[in-house]
């Protein structure tokens, strides 16, 4: 199938080809016509799949069709993200394709000044780019009006659940037209997915390209155990023997980012750290010099990472091992993308262990497990169902409550149940360490608890 027999338009047809593409991808092959027709949408597809064009193509060629007369044009279509750098990407293409149709977009999201983003919009807008926090500023200010939107788009909406960002836009919903056309893109399916899906939209066609929670075809995927200690130390080794230029490293934690970050620069080897608690202008730059060679290893979070697109990115590791199994999923669906071949490696604790096997049990399959000479083998199985099995017999075993059985018998140590003793007071419990976070916003913060 060409792009030409789509149904798309002349100017766009010269605006695909002036990017190199030659053949549409599964999705745009299926989405596109569904999208013409005036359908919703629910649609399944990882990451570097070519979705983004997938919507972008026809909501902007269906836009061009009445083109206001007004000075001031209104938002017509909204994509909600979760990311301040998806937002960047996905108006980026909105940008590319519109103007040849002499449609005007915008992007909104936090972190950077809000007024020029209402100057844009005070000039008319056609498409409007949104993180969902940012976009309720503007809606609680009265510089947007979203009461002629036809199109809506959440891109990435697992993304978006998975950040606390669902009551958000319920939120947004409630100031749009209830005549609208819906559409819905995830990686994953899950079930507040599928509630989700069941509140927005209204009788969608149904497109999954891939096999559900299924990784690219061309990403090589592996295992290393190692201790925790020595992590730092595996990721310089295999940087340095494999002579890798450039690498996408995750930690769970904005402090952990960090922390590596300054390690690598002290072993010499050029990395820089993007997460929620840098600004914007920083992280765009930081990218930039990722992308021109400039750096070779980029330190992200998964709230930072999610929306990069990197041409050609041949390495991605796992330094932490994400909390929630489907983010493994959109990590390293940052290399492997549009049929190139990646690599992605995750170097791995017993104490993740639990993490591994959920993130296991999503694929469907064991990860390869590798060794490294240099390292001593760390084994890595047991996990939490082991724990598991001795937490239920260590509650199983039966307590007498005899004043004898609390005695110790000569020789035999502290005995189980031993009361403590009376001369001695229970010292006071030590305050709980804050952990740090990511850049998530809380579940119950809503958007008040932290912003994109």
């Amino acid at each position: 199938m060409s792009f030409e027999s789509l149904g798309l338009c002349a100017e766009l047809l010269s605006a695909v080809a002036a990017q190199g593409y030659t053949d549409p991808t599964p999705i745009q092959e299926q989405a596109i016509p569904v999208i013409f027709e005036g359908c919703d949408l629910l649609a399944g597809a990882q990451t570097g799949t070519g979705k983004t064009a997938a919507f972008v193509l026809p909501i902007v060629q269906r836009l061009a069709e009445h083109v206001p007369t007004e000075k001031r044009r209104r938002p017509r279509a909204l994509v909600l993200v979760p990311t301040r750098e998806l937002a960047a990407q996905v108006s980026e293409q909105m940008q590319s394709f519109g103007r040849r149709l002499s449609l005007r977009s915008t992007k909104i999201y936090g972190g950077v000044n809000i007024r020029a983003q209402m100057e844009r919009l005070h000039r008319g807008i056609d498409i409007v780019v949104a993180t969902p926090g940012r976009l309720l500023d503007h809606i609680e200010k009265g510089t947007i009006n979203l009461s002629r939107i036809e199109f809506l788009v959440l891109d990435e909406a697992d993304r978006m659940l998975d950040l606390g960002f669902v009551e958000d836009i319920l939120k947004v919903v409630e100031y749009l037209p209830s005549q609208r056309q819906n559409l819905l893109f995830s990686a994953t399916y899950s079930q507040s997915i599928k509630q989700l899906a069941d509140e927005l939209l209204d009788q969608p066609r149904m497109i999954e390209v891939a096999r559900r929670h299924i990784t690219a075809d061309g990403v090589t995927q592996a295992v290393y155990g190692v201790e925790r200690d020595r992590k730092r130390e595996m990721l310089v080794h295999l940087i340095r023997t494999g002579k890798w230029q450039q690498v996408l490293v995750f930690a769970r934690t904005r402090y952990g980012a960090d922390k590596l970050t300054e390690e690598l620069l002290f072993d010499g080897i050029k990395a820089a750290a993007i997460h929620s608690n840098k600004s914007q202008s920083l992280r765009s730059r930081t990218l930039a010099e990722f992308k021109r060679g400039e750096l070779r290893v980029l330190v992200a979070t998964d709230v930072a990472a999610r929306g990069l697109d990197i041409e050609g990115l041949p390495h991605v590791v796992n330094f932490d091992l994400p909390q929630v199994a489907e983010d493994y999923v959109h990590r390293i669906g940052r290399t492997g993308r549009a049929g190139e071949d990646g690599m992605a490696l995750s170097l791995v604790c017993p104490q993740e262990l639990p993490l591994l096997q959920a993130i296991e049990g999503l694929l469907k399959f064991a990860i390869p497990r590798q060794t490294l000479a240099e390292f001593p083998r760390v084994e890595l199985k047991g996990g939490a169902k082991a724990r598991a099995s001795r937490a239920i017999v260590k509650a199983a075993r039966p307590r007498s409550t005899s004043p004898q059985s609390k005695k110790p018998t000569a020789g035999s140590g502290k005995a189980p149940g031993r009361p403590a003793k009376a001369s001695k007071p229970q010292k006071a419990a030590a305050p709980r360490r804050t952990k740090v976070s990511d850049g998530r916003p809380g579940s119950k913060g809503g958007r008040r608890g932290g912003r994109s």
